[in-house]
């Protein structure tokens, strides 16, 4: 799996990816290593599956209770003050994040208490963020 310096040298910082030179085609092709890649390469289904996910997450408002609830499991009550948006909103937000796997609820009493599914999610929302801020600086 390859670290964090693998990347930092595939492009150094100040040099962007148009300036550099294109591959030489003349070079010998280790086709093994090719195969190899293929193998391990992401196939069509997930990719698609995958694509739509991110899609999904492509809306602020779903971003901002993801964000949330990152901090704090919350009800709707409490999560619609968080966010600034009605009850009626948040909760049919909840219902597409619930479909999508991504939130969970449990109930007591009557009311229903919301938060991310699994760490998964957590991560994925921490990573995003995080590298997000470092463009900010």
């Amino acid at each position: 799996m390859p670290d964090q310096h693998d990347f930092d040298e595939v492009l150094k910082p100040g040099v962007d990816a148009a300036d550099e030179e294109e591959c030489d085609r003349n070079h010998t092709i280790d086709f093994d290593n090719i195969c190899t890649l293929q193998n391990q390469l992401l196939n069509s289904e997930k990719a698609q599956r995958m694509g739509e996910f991110f899609s999904f997450l492509g809306d602020a408002n779903r971003l901002r209770i993801i964000s949330a609830l990152a901090l704090k499991e919350q009800c709707v009550h409490e999560l619609a003050a968080t966010v600034s948006m009605s009850e009626s909103a948040v909760s049919h937000q909840l219902r597409n994040l619930r479909t999508h796997r991504l939130v969970s609820y449990r109930k007591q009493g009557r009311q229903v208490f919301y938060r991310l599914k699994d760490r998964h999610i957590f991560s994925l929302y921490e990573a995003v963020a995080e590298h997000i801020d470092e463009g900010d600086s």
